[in-house]
């Protein structure tokens, strides 16, 4: 499983930058460099208002991936060790994207986990 950072706190299901879903969907098929990829699983919080009271948040999850030129894309499955979804104060899918996250806890340079 990955280990996910999230910084979309416009997301219904961020809290504590952490995703309770258990299992998110990074789109982008023809993606080039970050910019091109997002979180299918991303669900504007309208107003703000949700707490999710049900879910725990998840540090670790599966995430499906459908970026076809990413390193860590095996058979649509994210075998990157740490990933980040940015994209803060998002209101749609598009306004988000996937990033690999370098062991010194920096983003790498966007597009470098392409091939």
């Amino acid at each position: 499983m990955t280990k996910l950072d999230c910084t979309v706190t416009t997301c219904v299901h961020n809290a504590e930058k952490c995703c309770c879903k258990s299992g998110i969907l990074v789109e982008g098929a023809q993606a080039k460099n970050c910019c091109d990829t997002c979180c299918g699983s991303f669900e504007e919080n309208r107003g703000g208002l949700f707490k999710n009271l049900f879910k725990t948040p998840e540090s670790k999850l599966e995430v499906e991936c459908d970026v076809a030129n990413c390193l860590y894309n095996d058979d649509h499955q994210c075998r990157a060790e740490r990933i980040t979804i940015a994209g803060d104060g998002a209101m749609a899918v598009g306004q988000t994207e996937c990033a690999e996250k370098a062991d010194d806890s920096r983003l790498t340079v966007a597009g470098s986990f392409f091939t």
